[in-house]
């Protein structure tokens, strides 16, 4: 028996070993496409060399220093890295070791902005079901992931939650992109105003939202008019892009495609492509002054914020996305695989929806097209695909839930940012048989 706490007590897991590019091998040999790049983590690939020794060689100068005591060169220099391209206004970056740690402080951060201000009655958050913004109480609270907030909701504090920017189910089949987004946009501004304008503090949206939807974008316009509403009101805008951000989607920032600017932005699993545990809140100067103007103090903190290693490490990450021009890449690999999926799978009788952005695309599994109907969700059709695709050599990410938490299946697809146009195919390959396999021929 093992020791560790695994995440299924009841699930035997094969041990990876060894990573080569694109793939993992286990113990046994096998290989496996990593077609999620873990769960969106993984963009360079496995074992890649310079990232390699660039915490070697930060190991050997100095692995750790607490930040209460010293800040440290190679967090300086990732934070000015990051700056340089962050979105207009942004001026500063608070480092920590993953995206539910981002997601906690973006919203300690917005509180504190506000009691900074003489603000304190502004203590209203506002997210989207459907959402997924991290596992700690604060993150579990603020996404609208029914299921993962279920057996824990005695413990969460009040969220507000309005209804996701999801164009396969939520646009009438007689109303335009423009008008559902607008629609949307009503609908937050009328919460708004039953929270009390003057109590509200930040909305929080994933500019496409990954784990919880499927990979899902924004409809043209929404997310202007989501930071219109935002600034007449005085609100802060958190983006959160843990998963589709750090070129996921074939600009470092997604919301570069939205054309808005947010007051705080959440980053992490492509930041350090999975070398070292690191994520980041950035932050919007007109907060940071505030804070900089008023106590001078974060009221808050984790032992391992600024971890010297994990910094050199996901400065080597993102110098070899831009010296490799990897997201160009992205951009061509990305339009490459949905151009794939829709010539195979388009006309699947349970595929109803291909979508996404860049290497980050979903595909909405349903038991008819023509009324969108989802599977049964006793039949966990998911946890299946999953399986079945590790068999043939294939990871993928698929979940449950996609319509209410509950029912609904997905596949999530957020490969590495090197593959060949050989391995779309394989990837498409291994999908096809997997979905034959589980659902039957076509």
């Amino acid at each position: 028996m093992s020791h560790v706490f695994h995440r299924h007590l009841k699930q035997h897991y094969p041990t990876a070993v060894r990573g080569e590019g694109p793939y993992l091998i286990d113990a046994e040999g096998r290989r496996y496409l990593d077609a999620s790049g873990g769960a969106a983590v993984s963009c360079l690939g496995h074992s890649d060399v310079e990232v390699s020794e660039a915490i070697r060689e930060q190991v050997g100068r100095l692995a750790y220093a607490h930040t209460s005591f010293f800040t440290n060169e190679p967090m300086e220099a990732l934070a000015d890295f990051l700056i340089e391209r962050a979105p207009e206004g942004v001026s500063s970056a608070y480092f920590v070791s993953g995206g539910s740690e981002a997601v906690e402080a973006a919203l300690k951060l917005a509180r504190q902005y506000f009691i900074e201000r003489g603000e304190p009655e502004r203590r209203h958050l506002i997210a989207r079901r459907q959402s997924y913004h991290g596992n700690t109480l604060g993150a579990l609270a603020t996404g609208g992931n029914a299921w993962r907030r279920r057996p824990f909701e005695p413990l969460l504090a009040e969220v507000s939650h309005v209804s996701p920017c999801y164009a396969y189910r939520g646009q009438a089949s007689d109303e335009t992109a423009e008008a559902y987004g607008e629609r949307l946009a009503r609908e937050l501004e009328a919460e708004i105003h039953r929270l009390g304008p003057h109590t509200v503090m930040a909305f929080v949206a994933e500019p496409v939202v990954g784990a919880t939807l499927g990979a899902v974008p924004a409809v043209p316009g929404y997310f202007r008019r989501v930071r219109e509403i935002c600034d007449r009101h005085g609100i802060l805008l958190i983006l959160d892009e843990v998963m589709c951000g750090m070129g996921r989607t074939g600009s470092l920032f997604a919301a570069e495609q939205e054309g808005v600017a947010p007051d705080l932005v959440t980053i992490a699993k492509g930041l350090g492509a999975g070398y070292q545990p690191i994520g980041a809140t950035l932050v919007g100067e007109h907060i940071r002054s505030a804070i900089a103007e008023g106590s001078g103090f974060f009221q808050h903190g984790h032992t391992y914020i600024g971890h010297a290693t994990a910094c050199a490490a996901a400065l080597a990450v993102q110098r070899a996305i831009e010296s490799r021009d990897l997201l160009a890449r992205v951009r061509v690999l990305g339009d490459g695989l949905q151009r794939r999926l829709e010539d195979r799978l388009g006309a699947h009788p349970h595929v109803g929806d291909i979508r996404g952005r860049g290497l980050f695309r979903g595909l909405e599994l349903v038991a008819d097209r023509d009324d969108k109907t989802p599977f049964d969700p006793e039949r966990r059709l998911h946890a299946e695909l999953k399986r079945t695709a590790m068999d043939q050599g294939l990871m993928c990410y698929p979940m449950g839930g996609t319509l209410d938490g509950r029912r609904g299946d997905h596949i999530l697809l957020a490969p590495p940012f090197i593959l060949e146009e050989a391995h779309l195919d394989e990837l498409v390959d291994k999908l096809d048989t997997t979905l034959r396999r589980v659902l039957g021929a076509h």
